[in-house]
């Protein structure tokens, strides 16, 4: 394993994140993450992310590492109120960092992280309150997560943030453009989570694949339509690249994430022993100069025709009537698509994912559709107000 530092900080450049204990990918047995914990801690593994929106993995994660604590940092996430919306107010991440402390079975979190962006409180209140818990030593650093390149830069201009959390993967790239360069330019550490596109270029999701019951990847545009015909192309080229170099696509996807300049750790997310084993085989090597840049040729022929097929369905759907079964999916790919086709910016489309996301265990009832009918109308009227943009 090899380690990077960060203002002072070394830390292994393959950390561990914990989003698949709350269930998204289906079911996990929670007995089986100390055992997966201890033997990433025994290769070399000293970071592992959470969050206290993940279900319950604040404490088997705090279980897990009871008897190495001090040789590992523990970093968790606040940023979501009781209210079922973003709350950063220094009175709920004051709060909240008591409840993770107590879960985690610490006395200190190492890196707290604002999740989710909340434009009804400024940023310098919620630093304030995380300035404290610094004051307090209840955490010792703090950073960013989901949050617009905008408000991203209100906390970062603090020149307090420890780091940033992005999605970084072969195919998942937007942040190469929008938030990376805001993090170097800030000296912010990069923390990219879903180096392997949360499994597709693992090769073990293929065209017809059926996702067990509750796993988050059945609404997931990056498998969904031409995303998920271009990934494939992608897992191909990573294939070829794995062939040359005696690597698996996946160990090829989290090597070249690691090349990507800022970037201090990525988080996997193996749920088995043999999956983390493969996972840290990202570290320890280098992919040559050369297949980078082919690799950057690669990527920009790929995202021309991807961009131009995405278009096309953003047209289709907002084109046709919705229907129970699809509307869900349907306007979260055409969300999506728009923010990484740069049709709209993150925070203009925001309010209607929550509103989707509110309604998406009750798209057979009919006020539900009609919540989701609306939504099309707006956005029909947001995105094709200008043919030209969506042909």
């Amino acid at each position: 394993m090899r380690y990077r530092t960060n203002q002072g900080e070394r830390i292994s450049e393959i950390g561990i994140g914990g989003y698949a204990l709350s269930g998204v990918y289906g079911k996990k047995d929670p007995e089986q993450f100390p055992i997966l914990a201890r033997r990433a801690f025994d290769l070399g593994v000293t970071f592992f992310d959470v969050a206290d929106v993940y279900g319950p993995a604040e404490e088997i994660l705090g279980r897990a590492v009871a008897s190495f604590r001090k040789q590992v940092w523990l970093a968790t996430k606040v940023g979501w109120g009781a209210q079922g919306k973003p709350d950063c107010s220094a009175e709920h991440v004051l709060a909240s960092c008591e409840q993770s402390l107590r879960r985690l079975q610490t006395d200190w979190i190492d890196l707290y992280q604002i999740h989710f962006d909340d434009p009804d409180t400024p940023a310098e209140e919620t630093v304030g309150a995380l300035e404290q818990l610094k004051t307090t030593g209840k955490i010792r650093y703090f950073g960013v997560g989901h949050l617009p390149p905008a408000r991203m830069q209100a906390y970062i201009a603090s020149d307090k943030v420890f780091s940033a959390l992005v999605e970084l993967s072969p195919v998942a790239r937007r942040a190469l453009d929008s938030t990376m360069p805001l993090c170097r330019a800030y000296d912010v550490g990069i923390l990219a989570f879903s180096p392997t596109g949360r499994g597709l270029l693992t090769g073990s999701i293929t065209p017809g694949h059926v996702f067990e019951e509750g796993d988050i990847r059945q609404m997931d545009p990056l498998f969904q339509r031409e995303r998920f015909t271009s990934g494939l192309r992608i897992l191909d080229k990573f294939k070829m690249l794995g062939a040359k170099y005696g690597k698996s696509p996946a160990q090829v996807a989290i090597a070249w994430v690691l090349a990507q300049p800022g970037v201090v750790c990525t988080l996997a997310g193996p749920s088995t022993i043999p999956h983390l084993e493969e996972n840290l085989g990202g570290s320890g090597w280098n992919i040559a100069c050369g297949d980078l840049a082919d690799l950057e040729i690669f990527f920009k022929a790929q995202d021309a025709q991807l961009k131009r097929e995405q278009l096309q369905s953003v047209r289709a759907i907002l084109s046709r009537e919705l229907t129970p079964a699809s509307a869900f999916t349907d306007l979260v790919y055409v969300l999506e698509t728009a923010v990484e086709t740069g049709l709209v910016a993150e925070e203009q489309v925001l309010p209607h994912f929550v509103t989707l996301w509110a309604w998406r265990k009750q798209q057979d009832d009919a006020t539900a559709l009609e919540q989701m009918r609306a939504i099309q109308t707006e956005l029909c009227g947001k995105l094709m107000a200008d043919r030209q943009n969506v042909p």
